[in-house]
């Protein structure tokens, strides 16, 4: 399976810096800007897209739906377990904050934000997610339209990075994550789009390929 893993598009607590997580806000005025370029970046890569998944908030099924129309599909699919890191109580507090009341933000993994779910509970379910659909899916190519943090534990989980020291990897709107799987087994990573932090601080050198595999499959 290969999967083109996307951002949703930019949201007024976004720019204003608030945290969301389950939570959502309407879109920010230049939402579309992002996602056309993103969107140029995968016509022009020729990449054929057969289905499309989501998480189940908003602004990730409407980023889904933006595509779905560039691509002609008529459904896309929707999970709860593609959903951000779930921060309870934390919903819509300015992330300056949280950084200065809440210690253990995005540095322990294992925290349980109150009322909401710790890093390591959103990798455990969105993983096993993404670990079923290479099974459904062995020979497609799929669109996943996710989270920040959701795409850091991913990256995380399949490439073999620490968890821990990663969580504030920045990953902008612009963001295409290209993973390949033979199995349950990423063979293959790379980034089509603006380069997330863990590109940029060294963390990764791509294209990346795991250790034993043959290098294949398309750049």
């Amino acid at each position: 399976m290969r999967a083109i893993v996307v951002r949703h598009y930019k949201t007024t607590s976004n720019e204003s810096d608030q945290i969301l997580g389950w939570g959502d806000a309407p879109p920010a005025e230049s939402w579309q800007d992002d996602l056309n370029k993103v969107g140029q970046i995968l016509l022009g890569s020729h990449i054929t897209i057969h289905h499309i998944y989501t998480s189940t908030l908003p602004r990730a099924i409407n980023t889904g739906k933006f595509y779905a129309e560039s691509y002609g599909i008529k459904d896309i699919l929707s999970s709860p377990d593609l959903r951000e890191v779930n921060y309870g109580k934390l919903y819509n507090k300015n992330k300056k904050w949280v950084d200065k009341n809440i210690p253990l933000h995005k540095k322990d993994p294992d925290f349980v934000y109150p009322d909401g779910e710790s890093f390591t509970q959103m990798q455990k379910r969105s993983v096993a997610f993404v670990e079923k659909l290479t099974k459904k899916h062995p020979d497609e190519t799929l669109l996943i339209v996710i989270h920040a943090g959701v795409i850091r534990g991913l990256i995380c989980h399949f490439l073999g990075l620490d968890y821990d020291s990663n969580l504030r990897q920045h990953m902008g709107h612009q963001y295409i994550g290209d993973f390949t799987f033979e199995g349950k087994t990423c063979v293959r990573y790379n980034e089509l789009g603006r380069p997330s932090e863990f590109i940029k601080s060294g963390v990764i050198k791509v294209p990346f390929y795991r250790s034993g595999k043959a290098k294949k499959g398309k750049a």
